[in-house]
């Protein structure tokens, strides 16, 4: 049920494409420097994108990125799934005892567990899941651009973003291993409330 570093990021790259792309490619580098996200990791993030039908390359010079359809068209959702994020809280709930616990029929053979509790807890998540599923698939990118234009950032803020950018950059530029340098969270993170 996790949602993962890779959904978080696929979602703020694209916010950051469809703010910048006014109908022109957005290169991956410029995303990488205003999101403080490793260029390894968006040109990995991107790969799925593209073949999710959520974004299209265009090469040559002036080249990059743009969006496959209109920005009220492509769900959070759209985006989650072509990065391979599954947001399911009962996609484990299966029945299975637990490790180690012994639970067999009468006659021997290994059985599931099929208790009220077990069915009361597993109707509750997969109820959670489909009302997920649903804000994911109603939210849009032109929603959530909508939403960031409300947002004010003060200078103090905005310094301490231009700071963890310079910090990741640098990082980044050292990092032997693409894995380390890709997990590197960046420091700035505002502190919103959103009424989604």
């Amino acid at each position: 049920m996790r949602l993962t570093s890779k959904g978080r990021y696929a979602v703020r790259a694209m916010l950051d494409l469809t703010t910048h792309s006014n109908g022109n490619p957005v290169r991956l580098q410029e995303i990488s420097r205003r999101q403080a996200i490793s260029l390894h990791y968006l040109e990995q993030l991107f790969r799925k994108l593209r073949t999710g039908s959520v974004v299209k390359s265009v090469r040559g010079p002036g080249g990059g990125y743009v969006l496959s359809r209109a920005m009220d068209e492509i769900t959070v959702r759209d985006i989650l799934a072509s990065v391979g994020e599954n947001i399911n809280p009962a996609k484990d709930i299966s029945g299975n005892p637990s490790s180690g616990v012994n639970f067999h029929q009468e006659n021997g053979d290994s059985a599931l567990v099929n208790t009220r509790e077990f069915q009361a807890v597993r109707n509750y998540f997969e109820n959670l899941g489909i009302i997920m599923q649903e804000y994911l698939a109603t939210t849009t990118l032109g929603d959530l651009m909508r939403k960031a234009r409300e947002i004010t950032i003060t200078a103090t803020e905005t310094t301490a973003a231009t700071s963890a950018i310079n910090a990741n950059t640098a990082a980044n530029a050292t990092a032997t291993n693409a894995d380390s340098a890709t997990t590197a969270a960046p420091a700035f993170t505002p502190n919103i409330s959103s009424d989604f």
